[in-house]
């Protein structure tokens, strides 16, 4: 996922988005990937996302894993440096 969002940079926040990553047990994404839209394959990442998560939730099935639960927000995106990253809780 990463080699597919390396290309991509970024002059705006307005360029950037994020991509929920994985799956929890309690439901959600793992985590967030920052992406740009200027030079990214964006079908191509969402598909790959897609399929992570289906298997993620078929292994957490598997095993029946259990999770704490607790909500993940989604960060959002920013641009800094011309690489879009993800924005910092604590400078909301």
């Amino acid at each position: 996922m990463h080699a597919l969002t390396a290309a991509g940079t970024c002059t705006a926040d307005a360029d950037c988005r994020t991509l929920p990553v994985g799956a929890r047990a309690c439901g959600g994404p793992e985590a967030y990937l920052p992406y740009s839209t200027k030079g990214t394959d964006v079908p191509a990442l969402q598909a790959l996302a897609d399929q992570l998560a289906a298997e993620r939730r078929a292994e957490i099935a598997r095993t029946g894993e259990q999770g704490t639960c607790m909500f993940k927000p989604d960060p959002g995106a920013e641009c800094r440096a011309q690489r879009c990253t993800l924005r910092r809780a604590d400078l909301k």
